[in-house]
């Protein structure tokens, strides 16, 4: 019995056949989803890395505010600035 073969019905093949080809497609998207988890983590890299950025900018530039500030705030004492107008109101003392 050891060398008798048998052979599986057309049926049969073909269930085999489209479980494989199932298989097959499964992996297949398994890659490109893969590949698209792949991308979107290095756009969030990219996106980190330009909010870095962007809050050293915002720091900088609080600073550099400041600095005008005092700037202005020493040649013209405290006081308020309409930024539409540019008139300068002395505080009153």
């Amino acid at each position: 019995m050891a060398d008798k073969t048998i052979k599986f019905t057309e049926e049969e093949m073909n269930k085999i056949q489209e479980v494989q080809k199932t298989y097959q497609e499964k992996t297949a998207l398994f890659g490109q989803l893969s590949f698209q988890k792949f991308q979107l983590e290095r756009q969030l890299e990219t996106a980190d890395a330009a909010e870095v950025a962007l809050k050293k900018e915002i720091i900088d530039l609080e600073q550099q505010e400041r600095a005008l500030v005092k700037e202005l705030n020493e040649k013209y004492g405290a006081g308020t600035l309409d930024p539409q107008t540019g008139e300068f109101k002395p505080a009153q003392s």
